[in-house]
């Protein structure tokens, strides 16, 4: 459920910036500048091999009660640069 608001926000977004629709490389960024588009925008499609998804700019942009963890993405200045990526809740009981 969570990718499904994002995707459909996404598509508004890709609406208005075609340049967007198809994700950014984060390669192509300094940290610093990705993590202000991210604030900027909200949410953010990171598209290169070793990570394919939305980074958020806070918890608000992950849905159904989900929690933002901290992870990394390569950028032209850090190989390492932090951002949020939603998680879904822990439920008990659930058996994956």
């Amino acid at each position: 459920m969570r990718r499904t608001l994002i995707l459909a926000a996404g598509a508004a977004l890709a609406l208005s910036a075609p340049a967007y629709a198809a994700g950014v490389d984060s390669r192509s960024y300094t940290c610093s500048a990705l993590q202000s588009m991210i604030v900027a925008r909200g949410f953010v499609f990171i598209s290169q091999p070793a990570f394919g998804d939305f980074v958020v700019a806070d918890v608000r942009y992950c849905s159904g009660g989900g929690a933002v963890q901290r992870r990394s993405v390569a950028t032209a200045d850090n190989p390492e640069c932090l951002v949020n990526y939603c998680i879904e809740p822990r439920r008990e009981g659930r058996v994956d």
